[in-house]
C-alpha cells in the first residue's frame, strides 16, 4: 500500500514537472517574440545563438553546401526580424517558422538553378565501409543514393532532412512541417520506400 502511494506520488510529481517545463517553454517563446518585436539586442542575440545552428544544419543537409547553408540561414534570420517587426512573424513556434522559411528559400534556389539537392543520407541507406577495396563500390552507391534523393518530392526531402539530418522526433517534425504525427510517419515511410526502390531500379539498369 505504501509502495503504491509512493509510486503514485512520484508519477504526480513527474506530471507536475512536465507541466512546469511546458509552461516555462511557452513563457520563453513569448518573451522571445516580444523581444524580437521590440528589436531588443539581447533577445536577438539569444535567438540567433539558439536557432541559427539548427537552421544551418537543416539547409546544409538539404543542399550539401557549407557556404550556401550559412548564407540561407543568415537570410532566414533577417527575414524573421523583418517579419516580426511587421507583425507577420511566428505566433508561437519560432523554430518551426524559421525551418518553414528555410524550406521556401531552398525551393526557390533549386528552381532558379534547375537542379535538386545533393546530400549525404543516413547510414542505413548508404554503404559507409572504410575498407579500401570497397571504396569504388561505396562511391557508386553514394552516387545512386544522391540521384534517388533528387527525385523525391519536396515534402519527402524535408521529412528525411529533419528526421535524419536534424535528429528530430516525430512530434518535432510534425510541428515543423505543420502536419500530424501519423502523417509524418506515412510520409517518412513513403520517402524511404521510394528512395530504396529508385536506388535498386537504377542499379539494375546499369
Amino acid at each position: 500500500m505504501l509502495y503504491s502511494k509512493m509510486c503514485q506520488s512520484q508519477t504526480l510529481f513527474q506530471l507536475d514537472m512536465e507541466k512546469v517545463a511546458a509552461l516555462s517553454e511557452t513563457e520563453r517563446h513569448s518573451n522571445e517574440l516580444d523581444g524580437l518585436r521590440n528589436l531588443d539586442p539581447q533577445v536577438i542575440s539569444s535567438v540567433y545563438d539558439r536557432y541559427f545552428p539548427d537552421i544551418y544544419r537543416f539547409v546544409r543537409y538539404r543542399l550539401n553546401d557549407d557556404s550556401l547553408a550559412e548564407d540561407i540561414a543568415s537570410d532566414v534570420f533577417l527575414r524573421l526580424l523583418e517579419a516580426t517587426k511587421k507583425k507577420r512573424g511566428p505566433k508561437k513556434n519560432i523554430k518551426a517558422w524559421m525551418l518553414s522559411t528555410a524550406s521556401h528559400i531552398i525551393a526557390d534556389h533549386l528552381r532558379k538553378h534547375y537542379r535538386r539537392p545533393v546530400i549525404e543520407l543516413p547510414e542505413d541507406l548508404v554503404d559507409r565501409s572504410t575498407t579500401p577495396i570497397d571504396e569504388a563500390e561505396r562511391n557508386h552507391q553514394n552516387a545512386l543514393t544522391r540521384e534517388a534523393y533528387q527525385h523525391l518530392t519536396p515534402d519527402q526531402q524535408t521529412v528525411l532532412a529533419l528526421r535524419f539530418g536534424q535528429g528530430y522526433s516525430l512530434e518535432e517534425t510534425a510541428v515543423a512541417m505543420k502536419k500530424k504525427s501519423n502523417a509524418i510517419k506515412a510520409l517518412q515511410f513513403r520517402a524511404l520506400a521510394t528512395l530504396r526502390k529508385n536506388i535498386g531500379m537504377w542499379h539494375y539498369e546499369e
